[in-house]
């Protein structure tokens, strides 16, 4: 039922392609009618919920498709490859994106954790990986629904939206993505905290060394712990990081020399080579074929 109504309310006010500013911070509502392939992106901190059609999500070389069974958690910032190949004006895709805030979310998954019981951080084993996909419940239902019921709201949502943002968090937090939500958020949120240190640094040089010592880890437990988070290495990491950065930035009008520049290439030909390799073409040659994606995760 709550999935229905959220449908009715995003078909009501969204009528063009493209995203919708609900009036309350980090969140939107979508409409993606045209079709498009996978292509390069990065994914920031966010949940998306569909609520018609079906998004897919390349990383590290497996798909995933998430739809209205399933949202999609990211919980640090991946490169990943993104598209909407079936959707359409007769099928539009539907959803709604809410970006995390990183102060609320870590207020929260530390809370959760001093409470204890069911809700408490795991020690040790495997750190689950960055994206997760989790089944809609209830609460996470419930608590979309008022967040999203304030786009029709407006005076409502000045007064309430950070409320009904908070408890959209927490239902994240409880539920199937929580695990690894709760460790990139809570205490333990080592890998996530150099993600975001190296997020903002792709124009300079950061080594493995840098990284680990960002975090007080020696090289190989970095290592070991970054790749079960993301699945890559931490080479491989940053070099998807920077290279679908650019991808992105090319698509969006900058020159392949600029883009380059800006996440830290200082020789043109190596990242015109790396580019090649990467997505089997020039970088000049995306920058004349490729289409600028909606701005969904």
């Amino acid at each position: 039922m709550s999935k229905d109504q959220i449908k009715s309310i995003i078909e009501r006010v969204v009528r063009d392609e493209g995203l919708f500013e609900t009036g309350v911070s980090g969140v939107q509502l979508f409409r993606v009618a045209t079709p498009m392939p996978c292509v390069p992106a990065v994914y920031e901190p966010s949940v998306v919920a569909i609520v018609s059609g079906a998004k897919e999500a390349v990383l590290d070389g497996e798909r995933h498709v998430y739809d209205s069974e399933r949202y999609m958690c990211c919980s640090m910032s991946m490169p990943a490859e993104a598209g909407t190949p079936e959707a359409s004006p007769e099928a539009p895709l539907l959803g709604v994106s809410i970006s995390l805030d990183t102060r609320v979310m870590t207020e929260l998954a530390i809370e959760m954790e001093n409470a204890g019981g069911g809700l408490r951080t795991p020690k040790g084993g495997a750190v689950p990986q960055g994206v997760a996909l989790a089944h809609w419940d209830a609460e996470f239902s419930d608590a979309l629904l008022r967040l999203v019921q304030l786009v029709e709201q407006p005076d409502d949502a000045a007064v309430l939206g950070a409320g009904r943002l908070r408890e959209l968090y927490y239902a994240v937090l409880k539920g199937e993505a929580g695990d690894g939500a709760r460790r990139a958020f809570g205490v333990g949120n080592e890998i996530a905290r150099t993600i975001e240190f190296l997020s903002t640094r792709l124009d300079e040089t950061v080594t493995i060394d840098d990284l680990a010592s960002e975090v007080g880890m020696s090289r190989a437990v970095f290592h070991r712990k970054f790749k079960q988070a993301t699945t890559m290495s931490p080479i491989q990491f940053v070099k998807s990081m920077r290279l679908n950065s650019a991808a992105m930035k090319i698509a969006a009008g900058t020159s392949v020399t600029e883009a380059a520049m800006d996440v830290g290439y200082a020789s043109s030909s190596q990242f015109s080579r790396e580019f090649k390799r990467a997505y089997g073409q020039s970088p000049k040659r995306w920058g004349q074929n490729a289409v600028v994606p909606a701005g969904v995760a």
